[in-house]
């Protein structure tokens, strides 16, 4: 039998700080396997109830849930204890009223916060990539490793509302002065802001936005900050 390649586990002094897990209890600890989100920025999902959620207690226990089918994240159940979760996506759990969403909190790039009940099959993605096709329709790609085939005019860097799992946009928010940002990493992670101006990048600079945060003017590299609406935030992030 052919076998995957890549290791299922690894050194928890090596894991990212943002998955919350104790160094010292035993040696390792489940990893990432490839899949929708980079590894560096997103929490296996044995790991996002055992050690952020506190759902389960044991990893015997998250199996036991997982390996049951009652984890959906973004509309789809998710069977792998490794599967990766990262930024924006809606987590549910058979038996369990509430829906998390995963945003930047407080300096730390993903933390589950309950939202609203008709939230759960929206989301906001960030525009990282497109591709003109015959016809005049466009390929793009989002950050969370979607792709999606449509005629909107988008920009690298703009994003959607995207109804999941269904991948239909529902509204579109342009990177554009006056757009609401959310901060996805760095020290300010989970603040909020309003774009003043956005400053083209230069052969040493990359392109960055101008940006109010705790009544501070900064400049922030483009990106590290997603658009999440015009006048306010479209949907729960905080």
């Amino acid at each position: 039998m052919v076998k995957i390649a890549g290791s299922k586990k690894l050194k928890r002094q090596m894991a990212p700080l943002f998955w919350g897990i104790a160094r010292k209890e035993k040696r390792f600890v489940v990893t990432v396997k490839p899949g929708t989100h980079k590894k560096n920025y997103s929490i296996p999902t044995a790991v996002l109830l055992r050690d952020k959620m506190k759902i389960v207690s044991t990893l015997r226990e998250a199996k036991s849930v997982i390996y049951a089918g009652k984890v959906t994240i973004d509309g789809v159940k998710r069977k792998s204890l490794h599967h990766g979760i990262g930024l924006m996506d809606v987590v549910e759990l058979d038996g369990i009223s509430d829906s998390y969403r995963l945003v930047p909190k407080d300096g730390t790039i993903l933390t589950p916060i309950k939202i609203n009940t008709d939230e759960k099959n929206k989301k906001i993605v960030k525009v990282t990539g497109k591709t003109s096709m015959k016809g005049g329709k466009t390929q793009i790609k989002f950050h969370d490793g979607r792709t999606l085939i449509s005629d909107e005019l988008l920009d690298v860097n703009d994003s959607c509302v995207l109804q999941v799992p269904e991948q239909k946009i529902l509204e579109v928010i342009k990177l554009e002065k006056n757009t609401k940002i959310l901060i996805t990493r760095g020290i300010n992670a989970g603040k909020t802001g309003e774009i003043k101006e956005i400053k083209e990048g230069t052969f040493v600079l990359t392109k960055r936005i101008v940006t109010t945060i705790d009544d501070k003017l900064i400049e922030i590299p483009i990106r590290l900050v997603i658009a999440v609406g015009k006048d306010k935030p479209v949907m729960q992030i905080r």
